[in-house]
């Protein structure tokens, strides 16, 4: 028992003669995602401590996966605070003189990594000191979105829904009517706390302007809602009218593939017409081609050959020429049709104006 009181009393001594000690409280801190969060850090000297002042904040991550980190440390009269990539340029030293005993700092725009346990440590030399906060970073609810699920009528089953794009658990919601006779239904009273509001039997009473408000504890956001509860529609007329639109639909789309289909087939024709057509002709002037050099070989015309007459059915006349007069049965493979008769004519009168070498 005696040894334990001298232990206790050196321990107290020693206690006493350090004289360093951090006054601030260990606490929990709750702040909103993108704000600046305070950590206070404040201490007191004793006249034994005279060695070089020292301050270290140290973060341990909420994951556990990582070591502790410095963030930031004072040491020799100088600040390093580029220890953290996470926090560079985001952690600062609240004080300009920090031998006055404010180690405090603010960390800005605080994002979710920023979660954990940090950690305040002084030393001077004898005494030491060392406090942890607890900092917390939620998102306020931010992106309400209300609206109706089902149909706004008259006798129908809905629902009114309010949606938080984000926020941090836990949430509360709020529902009020602004509009018209702000008192709500009774049914609804037991859902004016939650997100979704069961709507039966619905009535022209519950049309108005509601809005949606949505907390957590470090912030809050609504959403208005416009409910228009109308009469039924006519559900058969509208049937009616969707199956004769579908059915013109077809008509017309059939009239296109038609006309696209008698189109094609017409061009079809033409391109064929137009090959016969050039077929007969080639095959029509080599014909008379051919007849010409049999007409020079076998009469041996003169260079100075006239334009003959107009041929006739019966026979060709050539009063100029020596050879005697060739009928139609002389010339082998010659039409005997009017029309090729003066084609052959005018032929031979480019001949004469060409006549062979």
């Amino acid at each position: 028992m005696e040894l334990l009181l001298r232990f206790l009393l050196l321990c107290g001594v020693a206690d006493f003669t350090r004289g360093l000690s951090i006054t601030t409280p260990e606490q929990m801190i709750e702040k909103a995602k993108g704000e600046t969060a305070y950590l206070p850090c404040k201490f007191t000297l004793g006249p034994e401590d005279q060695g070089p002042l020292d301050i270290e904040w140290l973060l341990s991550p909420a994951d556990n996966q990582k070591v502790d980190q410095v963030i930031i440390l004072y040491s020799g009269d100088k600040i390093y605070d580029d220890y953290y990539q996470d926090l560079k340029g985001r952690v600062h030293f609240t004080s300009n003189d920090l031998k006055s005993g404010d180690a405090s700092i603010n960390v800005t725009n605080l994002q979710l990594s920023d979660i954990g346990t940090y950690q305040c440590k002084v030393k001077k030399a004898p005494g030491v000191g060392n406090k942890k906060i607890q900092l917390t970073v939620l998102v306020k609810p931010s992106g309400i979105r209300c609206y109706v699920d089902g149909s706004e009528e008259i006798g129908n089953d809905f629902k009114l829904k309010c949606e938080p794009k984000e926020g941090s658990l836990p949430l509360r919601y709020e529902w009020q009517k602004l509009s018209d006779s702000q008192k709500l239904p009774t049914s609804w009273l037991p859902e004016m706390t939650s997100p979704v509001i069961s709507v039966k039997n619905a009535s022209a009473e519950y049309s108005g302007t509601y809005t949606c408000t949505v907390r957590n504890r470090v912030g809050s956001d609504q959403c208005l809602l416009r409910l228009d509860v109308v009469p039924p529609s006519n559900r058969a007329g509208t049937i009616a009218g969707a199956v004769i639109g579908t059915l013109l639909a077809l008509v017309l789309i059939a009239l296109i593939v038609f006309c696209c289909h008698k189109k094609r087939r017409e061009e079809k024709y033409e391109k064929e017409v137009h090959h016969d057509i050039s077929s007969h002709s080639l095959r029509f002037f080599r014909n008379v081609l051919w007849d010409l050099r049999f007409l020079e070989k076998t009469c041996l015309l003169p260079r100075a050959v006239r334009p003959l007459p107009e041929a006739t059915s019966a026979a060709i006349t050539h009063p100029w020429d020596p050879c005697p007069r060739p009928t139609w049965k002389d010339i082998p493979r010659l039409s005997t049709t009017r029309c090729q008769a003066k084609t052959w004519n005018a032929l031979l009168r480019v001949r004469r104006s060409h006549p062979p070498r």
